[in-house]
């Protein structure tokens, strides 16, 4: 976490959360979802504005970070936005060379391939349970056939529990993970 985000949640310890104002996709892709889009109906369904700025993005993946209830947040300053997840709090892209980065360029370790009933593939790594994006499904199946992964079968709602996320913290913000 940003220095200059301890140092106002420190000067400013009582600001309200913030629900439903902060999507991420099942590619990484982080939304802004005002009032109008909100009330237009539930994530994915209504996204909102892709955000493209590449500081704030950046800003956002170092200030990333889940609560004990599996409800995952943005600091933002003093504030905790309370991100709605389409799949997974993590999205998994494949390199060529073998390695595995989060959304937010983190390396991490596989521990174990999943297959859900939809053929999604998941990864439970060091950091966490998420989804491999789409465009890296030549890769995993590289990875399936030499042996390296062997998935075993899950369903969506068995990943939420073993994962420990909750998709839409706005919906459940006082309970934990199914």
């Amino acid at each position: 976490m940003d220095d200059i985000v301890k140092a106002a949640m420190a000067k400013w310890p009582n600001v309200p959360d913030c629900f439903g104002w902060l999507g991420l996709d099942a590619r990484g892709n982080w939304y802004m979802r005002d009032d109008r889009v909100q009330a237009a109906g539930p994530f994915p369904a209504s996204k909102g504005s892709l955000l493209q700025h590449e500081k704030l993005i950046e800003f956002i993946q170092r200030n990333y970070a889940a609560d004990a209830q599996g409800r995952w947040y943005f600091q933002n300053g003093p504030q905790r936005v309370y991100v709605e997840l389409e799949a997974t709090p993590w999205i998994w892209r494949l390199q060529p060379n073998g390695r595995v980065l989060s959304h937010t360029g983190s390396p991490v370790q596989v521990l174990a391939s999943l297959l859900d009933e939809g053929g999604k593939l998941y990864l439970a790594t060091d950091l966490g349970l998420g989804l491999v994006h789409s465009a890296d499904m030549a890769l995993a199946a590289d990875r399936v056939e030499a042996g390296d992964w062997n998935p075993e079968m899950v369903l969506f709602e068995e990943l939420r529990t073993r994962g420990r996320f909750l998709q839409s913290p706005k919906a459940s913000n006082d309970k934990k993970p199914a």
